[in-house]
């Protein structure tokens, strides 16, 4: 029996800070049935707090697992950052490679030069929940600044598997890739790209949703993970039922029990909602503004 119900934020439930009322009644009846709902995004919390009020999850995973939160209490059960002499060493490589630098801390985005790819997208869709900030020298940040980094993304015009590679071979830290080409192109930003998602090591949705259904007493095998992305993968994988939403990547489908024949955007999560804990399916499909 699922007791509770882990869910992506973008491309799963949200698509460019929309939610379709579809999706928006599967939440309400998961609370009915006293399944408890967590989100389990890459962005911090500081970014997705009106999406938190939208949906009121009873825990929220941020940061790709660099935060755990109640989001009743505001109480913070886990959190993790990156080091500052980790986060210097990935920019000496970064420059190397003429990627674009920026960082997350508990209240801001910090991107030197410019907003460029996801940062860009993130101020387009986030401007209003969290503070940006540009500066002329990440180094010269850290330095004078000793920031609590919660997460360092690279991105980039080409393939940054060698970049991937020699990060997470030099440091304690995970670089997770995720491409934005073709048919998963960020319409937002208009161009193709790639980005180096950072993490210190050991954390990922997956290992956080382990911990918090310890700290819940709730086992995985009673847990359903529903997503879309390559940091999905995992959760998906070892959840007692792994959702993969449907347009959404293609390592994502081939690890889960089901996929979706709807997408974000015509009620993918609520569709799943349905299958495995609802009989009855929702309305009709229309978008409400977070």
């Amino acid at each position: 029996m699922i007791q509770l119900v882990a869910s992506d934020l973008d491309g799963t439930i949200v698509y460019n800070n929309e939610i379709t009322t579809m999706d928006l009644e599967a939440v309400k009846k998961l609370k009915q049935a006293n399944i408890k709902f967590v989100i389990c995004t890459g962005k911090t919390y500081a970014m997705t707090k009106d999406i938190c009020n939208q949906l009121e999850p009873a825990y929220g995973i941020f940061g790709n697992g660099t935060q755990v939160m109640n989001i009743q209490t505001r109480e913070e059960i886990i959190k993790n950052t990156i080091t500052n002499t980790q986060v210097m060493d990935c920019l000496e490589i970064a420059k190397k490679h003429h990627l674009h630098i920026h960082i997350y801390t508990d209240n801001k985005i910090i991107a030197q030069e410019n907003l460029k790819y996801m940062a860009y997208r993130n101020y387009v869709l986030y401007k209003k929940q969290v503070e940006f900030e540009i500066i002329d020298s990440m180094e010269k940040y850290i330095k004078e600044k000793n920031p609590n980094v919660l997460k360092l993304i690279l991105s980039g015009e080409k393939e940054l598997l060698g970049v991937k590679n020699k990060i997470e071979e030099k440091e304690n830290v995970i670089a997770i890739q995720i491409r934005k080409y073709g048919e998963y192109i960020d319409k937002i930003v208009g161009k193709g790209y790639e980005y180096l998602d950072i993490v210190p090591e050991h954390v990922t949705k997956y290992q956080a949703l382990k911990q918090l259904s310890t700290y819940l007493h709730i086992p995985m095998e009673h847990i359903m993970a529903i997503g879309d992305n390559i940091n999905d993968i995992e959760m998906i994988k070892h959840a007692g039922i792994g959702v993969a939403i449907g347009g959404s990547y293609e390592e994502a489908q081939k690890v889960a029990s089901y996929v979706t024949e709807n997408t974000v955007k015509t009620g993918g999560f609520a569709e799943s909602v349905s299958k495995f804990i609802s009989k009855k399916r929702s309305g009709n499909v229309y978008s409400r503004r977070i």
